[in-house]
């Protein structure tokens, strides 16, 4: 609604304002296109984390309800395993990515 009062601004520089401000409505303090990729590379790491802490677990609980069964151990040691495996990965790619996006950062 405040935009419509804007286009009928009196002025030029109040409709150019208007115009500029429909385009960007932060004023120019959005984010960069590093800031941007981080942001969504940071939510998929945390999704991929919590995936791995949460396999994790389930492996834990299957192992401790196993009852000694060698396939449910082995199953549950494997659960265990590819999460930790998981996490390692997840966190080596957020390294990674940290580096390679400051080195963006400072290149500019």
């Amino acid at each position: 609604m405040n935009n419509i009062v804007k286009v009928f601004a009196t002025t030029a520089s109040e409709q150019a304002k208007a115009g500029l401000d429909s385009v960007d409505p932060d004023g120019g303090n959005g984010a960069t296109l590093e800031q941007q990729i981080g942001m969504i590379l940071n939510a998929v790491y945390f999704v991929v984390g919590i995936v791995a802490v949460i396999m994790i677990i389930l492996g834990g609980i299957n192992y401790a309800t196993s009852q000694g069964d060698a396939t449910k151990l082995k199953k549950a040691k494997d659960t265990i395993l590819y999460g930790i495996i998981g996490l390692i990965i997840a966190l080596m790619a957020f390294a990674i990515t940290q580096f390679v996006l400051g080195a963006m950062g400072n290149g500019s």
